[in-house]
């Protein structure tokens, strides 16, 4: 088993305030980390650092900045990251997250602007939204795909951000349901506020790119990722709607070419082989969908 450890600093107490919590998940960040930290801290009540399998200095230089480090031993996934910020703040009775990343890219001084909406409460969830202009071309493609893939039929500008701030209520409703590990989890994040009708509110930020891309994840890579975990992440919540129905209606036009096989065959006495073939495509894959999609329903209401 993974062990996960955590090294407390001191926070810096804001006494009358609602208390935050900033929390950058980072893999090998070394380079940017320190400087991000102590940014940070002049905003929020504490810096949370998860170490998820860093190889190279970023504990020790996030500690020696001041934050708090929690180190999950290996690389478990940016998903697991926010799930150990979500627990912690939590645990520790925080009324605002916010999250981060932890390349320099966001800039620290704007976490206020981000935390507004929830002081305010005119928001239970706050994300950040870069304009096209400030992103690498190459990215900017890429974030409108999985900009409507994410969407759900909301109007959100920037579903891939993750420069976000959750209050106390959509911090617990996360807790327990977050499922994916991986890079899809701000898509999730949506997903199941506009599930559970939280508030979501936007607001601009500045992303520094710089000359050359930090991310460590390829963005051809990071979008495919993205893509497969939204198709399933819908396929487990509503299997009848996206496996079962079109199987369904795969089985209707394969008993059709069926029904018309046996009638061409009842009145020449000839086996049409083509349309017989065309019948089994849709009637078996059809009803082996609807089959799957029974059961993965059936586990689903189990589950709840």
């Amino acid at each position: 088993m993974v062990s996960e450890t955590a090294e407390a600093a001191t926070p810096a107490r804001r006494p009358g305030r609602v208390r935050t919590l900033a929390a950058i998940p980072c893999f090998n960040e070394e380079v940017a980390i320190g400087s991000v930290v102590l940014k940070a801290r002049q905003h929020a009540d504490e810096v949370l650092v998860i170490d998820d399998g860093c190889t190279d200095g970023t504990a020790k230089v996030a500690r020696e900045a001041g934050a708090t480090v929690i180190s999950h031993g290996a690389c478990r996934g940016k998903g697991q990251g926010i799930k150990s910020a979500l627990r912690y703040a939590v645990d520790h009775n925080y009324d605002c997250l916010v999250l981060m990343d932890g390349d320099g890219q966001h800039d620290p001084s704007e976490i206020p602007l981000l935390v507004e909406p929830i002081l305010t409460d005119s928001a239970d969830l706050v994300i950040g939204f870069r304009t096209f202009d400030q992103m690498p071309f190459y990215r900017r493609f890429g974030r409108a795909v999985l900009d409507v893939a994410s969407s759900n039929g909301s109007s959100i500008t920037d579903s891939q951000c993750g420069y976000r701030a959750l209050n106390r209520r959509t911090m617990e409703s996360m807790l327990g349901t977050l499922k994916k590990d991986d890079f899809s989890t701000e898509s999730e994040m949506l997903r199941i506020a506009q599930e559970k009708h939280l508030r979501i509110g936007e607001t601009p930020i500045n992303c520094k790119y710089g000359d050359f891309d930090t991310s460590t994840k390829n963005p051809v890579s990071h979008g495919i990722e993205v893509l497969g975990s939204l198709f399933w992440l819908a396929v487990e919540r509503k299997p009848l709607l996206h496996i079962g129905l079109p199987g369904f209606t795969a089985m209707l036009a394969g008993i059709f070419l069926l029904l018309q096989f046996l009638e061409g065959f009842s009145e020449t006495g000839l086996v049409g082989v083509e349309q017989g073939m065309l019948a089994s495509i849709f009637l078996i894959p059809g009803t082996m969908a609807v089959v799957l999609g029974l059961a993965l329903a059936l586990v689903a209401r189990t589950r709840e």
